[in-house]
């Protein structure tokens, strides 16, 4: 029997992630610890009814792929642990892409919104300006007519500035939203508008690995699906509802992810294995491996939990 299994959400939670932060540590860059990324999944776990419902080995994962881009989910809006039904997905927030670009040293952007009571002008041409004349009174997300990203390229001799109107935001979103209701701007209207065009200025901007991912997940999560980070690539886990997960190199365009469909079929032998010790984790996962179909963090992360369970 699974010792978790009469403790309180909260409590086999945090048991949960003790034992994983062994795997965590592994996948983080040196200025972020397991210890303080395993708090913050604590913390967004402890205040948020929705994310209790997901699997925890989806949270894991999520907090993996935010500190492989150096984000801190839930910490000045650097990112969000953003629960789909059962499943857990890291987004990135505009704060945080806007601080991924300031590392790189070879541009900065700065994203804002224009309330109905401001008034503003833009200037197109081979000298870009936007002016906004006076400050505003409103805070509320449906007083929000317009969104705006500017970014300097280091060295440049002018601006990339987007200006997009909320309908025009709204048609992007319902264009890529396959979630309904259920996606994150619904949550946090203002943050979305702001990252909107946002996304739109870092096309033109230098671009880091850890900026290029980050952006790839952006788009991922806008149209529900999930996304991880395996060996410095992006992989696609499909619609938080269904069950693809695929991996797609952008070399040579060759998928080698394991669908979770076929994960689900062989766990439970792969559990028997574990906790009888015929094979260590380790070791079961270079075989799997070596047939060819790559697992995703999310599936290690499931196979390492049988190892803590009792025979």
């Amino acid at each position: 029997m699974n010792d978790r299994t009469a403790l309180s959400p909260i409590a086999s939670f945090g048991g949960f992630m003790d034992k994983v932060k062994p795997q965590l540590a592994l996948a983080l860059p040196k200025h972020l610890t397991a210890d303080r990324m395993a708090r913050l999944a604590m913390t967004a776990f402890s205040t948020s009814p929705k994310l209790q419902e997901c699997d925890p080995m989806t949270i894991a994962a999520s907090i993996m792929t935010a500190g492989q881009l150096g984000l801190e989910p839930g910490v000045n809006g650097a990112g969000y642990l953003i629960p789909y039904g059962k499943t857990c997905t890291f987004v990135p927030g505009w704060k945080g892409l806007v601080d991924l670009v300031s590392r790189s040293g070879r541009g900065t952007v700065f994203t804002g919104v224009i309330f109905k009571d401001q008034l503003y002008t833009f200037t197109d041409g081979a000298r870009r300006d936007l002016i906004i004349h006076n400050e505003t009174d409103l805070d509320a997300p449906e007083d929000i007519t317009h969104a705006y990203a500017i970014g300097w390229v280091k060295d440049s001799s002018m601006p990339v500035i987007e200006l997009w109107t909320v309908g025009k935001i709204k048609k992007h979103r319902d264009k890529y939203n396959k979630v309904g209701k259920m996606h994150y701007s619904h949550r946090d209207w203002e943050m979305y508008c702001r990252k909107v065009p946002l996304l739109q200025v870092l096309k033109y901007m230098p671009c880091s690995v850890e900026m290029s991912n980050a952006i790839a997940i952006s788009h991922a999560s806008e149209a529900g699906r999930g996304a991880t980070i395996e060996n410095g690539i992006v992989v696609d886990v499909g619609n938080q509802f269904g069950n693809n997960a695929e991996l797609v190199d952008q070399d040579t365009g060759e998928i080698t992810m394991m669908e979770q469909a076929d994960f689900d079929k062989k766990a439970a032998g792969w559990r028997k294995v574990i906790i009888e010790k015929k094979q260590t984790v380790s070791d079961l996962i270079t075989m799997i491996e070596s047939k060819g179909a790559k697992l995703t963090e999310s599936q290690k992360l499931t196979l390492d939990s049988y190892s803590h369970e009792e025979k």
